[in-house]
């Protein structure tokens, strides 16, 4: 459940196009969130309570031009009054402009304008950010992060992903491609990443590393319990399998869980030691395992953590927007766009 805006932080004018200003109660009319992934499609009216008033969802296209027409359309399709602007989240590398520099999942994207052509097809003011940012705007505003001037999000899905809370505003860097979380060297030694490089965080604290690990440990005889609910098949064993293994109490799901869970908290310890932030919220779909999953998360993280006897503890807490995370932070850059104007 949503909770009604509180303030954030407030930026000069001069902080550029997509820095963030104060979270407004009273924008001038609801907003459009987009939230763009490599399948799907999701546009919604967003209230400034962080309320879907009403969601258009359909698969996204993988040419840029088809992909305006389904924003401008989708938009049209969502009832409620008319907006005032659009936000929009897409995973990849976004610049200050709104230029999609690269984006793996989203073929189409290369140095692609889509701020500048969708604003053109819509005629309203739009914002264009990674998703990652976009959601831990919306926990920001809305959700887990709420009140809290520093912060980390942390996606775990079929990649890692994250987004950066520093003095209530987002952290971007220099070219605003700040905050990929998962692609930082955990393990000289480890898997190959997505990305190409090897021993990328990701490529151990994903979804996609759970299944992996799932598939060793099936293939070696250590998972019988997981290996029977993918038809006996090691191969076929996904993450799906081994957290659906581990909720059920089977040992050898909770052993694999366990395993995964000390990667993930390596990395969080790391990124602690470097951001000090107030909390850890995680989002994306490994989420839906609660704390089955987070609880040995917690659990390792203190060991890692330096000087974890001599500091305030940080919280490792679930998000509360859920999937709707990215559609209600990208309204809600969306109207910080219209309070700033």
């Amino acid at each position: 459940m949503t909770q009604p805006a509180r303030s954030v932080t407030s930026t000069s004018p001069s902080d550029g196009p997509r820095h963030i200003s104060r979270v407004t109660a009273g924008a001038a009319g609801p907003t459009v969130g987009i939230d763009l992934g490599g399948t799907n499609l999701r546009i919604g009216v967003v209230d400034d309570a962080g309320t879907i008033i009403d969601e258009h969802r359909v698969g996204a296209p993988h040419e840029l031009g088809a992909l305006v027409v389904a924003i401008r359309d989708g938009i049209a399709a969502v009832r409620g009054a008319a907006p005032v602007a659009v936000g929009i989240g897409a995973a990849g590398m976004i610049d200050d402009d709104g230029v999609v520099r690269y984006a793996p999942n989203l073929p189409m994207f290369v140095n692609a304008p889509l701020r500048a052509l969708v604003q053109a097809e819509l005629d309203l003011p739009v914002v264009v950010d990674n998703d990652a940012n976009v959601a831990a705007w919306g926990e920001a505003c809305h959700g887990a992060l709420r009140g809290h001037q520093h912060g980390l999000l942390v996606t775990l899905g079929t990649g890692v992903g994250g987004g950066v809370i520093v003095d209530g505003r987002l952290l971007r860097g220099a070219h605003g491609f700040a905050a990929e979380i998962g692609h930082w060297q955990i393990d000289p030694a480890g898997p190959r990443c997505a990305c190409g490089e090897v021993g990328h965080w990701e490529a151990e604290a994903s979804g996609t590393a759970l299944g992996r690990l799932g598939r060793v440990r099936a293939h070696a005889g250590r998972a019988p319990d997981v290996l029977a609910r993918a038809g006996g098949d090691p191969d076929a064993v996904t993450g799906v399998h081994v957290g659906d293994s581990a909720q059920a109490g089977e040992a050898d799901g909770v052993a694999i869980i366990d395993e995964f869970a000390h990667v993930v908290a390596v990395g969080m310890a790391g990124l602690t030691n470097i951001l000090d932030p107030a909390i850890i919220v995680v989002s994306g779909g490994l989420v839906e395992l609660g704390d089955t999953l987070l609880d040995p998360v917690r659990a390792s993280f203190v060991g890692h953590l330096e000087g974890s006897a001599y500091r305030p503890s940080v919280p490792i807490v679930a998000g509360e927007l859920g999937d709707a995370a990215g559609v209600v932070g990208a309204a809600a850059l969306a109207r910080d766009l219209v309070a700033r104007a």
